[in-house]
């Protein structure tokens, strides 16, 4: 074979790689969902106090780090990508558009979020970004590619097939809670409190927590400070009734329908799944599931492969 055939052939290769690239749909993973669930707090802290989309942080924490796991990350606690330019704190060096390039090193991964979010606020190339909603993750994402964050042609709808995936949107809303998620989370620090309260998170624009084992509604009630018969009423139940570990506990009243992700998208019943499990799933209101359905409570017996509307 000639060398031009050669050069030809690798140069068809590397075609046909990008096509697949391109083409390669986002699929959910344990190891996305784990480092969402470890930064999705430090997400909607740095929204809180820079006006930056939680799902555009996260996005952009998983795709830049490879969920934590890039040498970046791994060697410098850089999460974004961030190249030095005129940074003087610790540096790092990988091979990247060139050999060799200089990044910057962090000590801890809460100085590479903190950056990142002041890397957006100060550069003018990013200002047009926060006259957008807060939860325009859409426009955020393609915003940032025709900024120039990224040279990967399809760096946009990547970070919006992870938002959408991991359903990332659902954390921008916390601005309405914003008080309750500062305070818990402020206490919620190993260092101080052991561990020990439940860890706070968010469906359906709204927040909730699982009981553990010997938690009742009163004990629940003390730590978030939300009375027992109030958090009884928010998830359909007796401010009596014992609660099983696992229980998923709603923090404010839960809502009529399902995320709008959800609109064309059935719910197939699981064994041992209940009208209220499912319910308590996507955080609507049991009535609203009867009501969606066209169902009798008093007669509707629930059956596994059964579809149910929750939008």
């Amino acid at each position: 074979m000639s060398i031009q055939s050669v050069k030809k052939y690798v140069s068809v290769l590397f075609l046909f790689a990008i096509a697949v690239a391109t083409s390669a749909q986002v699929k959910w993973n344990q190891t996305f969902q784990n480092y969402i669930d470890q930064y999705k707090d430090l997400a909607i802290e740095q929204m809180l106090k820079h006006r930056i989309p939680a799902s555009i942080t996260l996005a952009q924490g998983l795709l830049e780090s490879g969920a934590g796991r890039s040498e970046l990350a791994r060697k410098g606690n850089n999460h974004f990508g961030i190249k030095c330019h005129d940074w003087k704190g610790r540096t790092t060096y990988h091979d990247d558009d060139l050999n060799q390039e200089c990044f910057r090193a962090y000590d801890n991964v809460y100085e590479s979020y903190e950056d990142h979010s002041k890397f957006l606020c100060t550069k003018p190339r990013y200002s047009s970004l926060f006259k957008l909603k807060i939860t325009d993750y859409k426009g955020w994402a393609h915003g940032l590619k025709a900024a120039g964050y990224a040279t990967n042609p399809i760096y946009a709808k990547k970070l919006i097939e992870i938002i959408e995936v991991y359903r990332l949107h659902d954390y921008d809303y916390a601005t309405t809670y914003d008080k309750f998620v500062m305070t818990h989370n402020a206490k919620d620090h190993p260092a101080e409190t052991g561990g020990t309260l439940h860890t706070i998170n968010i469906c359906n624009r709204n927040y909730f927590l699982k009981a553990r084992r010997g938690d009742t509604f009163k004990s629940i009630a003390k730590e978030v400070g939300i009375s027992a018969r109030k958090l009884a009423r928010y998830n359909e139940r007796h401010h009596k009734e014992p609660l099983a570990e696992g229980d998923v506990i709603f923090l404010k009243k839960k809502r009529t329908k399902a995320d709008k992700a959800f609109k064309n998208r059935p719910h197939r019943v699981a064994a041992g799944e209940s009208m209220y499990s499912i319910a308590q799933k996507y955080g609507i209101q049991l009535k609203s599931l009867y009501k969606k359905n066209r169902l009798d409570p008093a007669t509707y017996v629930i059956r596994q492969g059964d579809l149910l509307r929750v939008y």
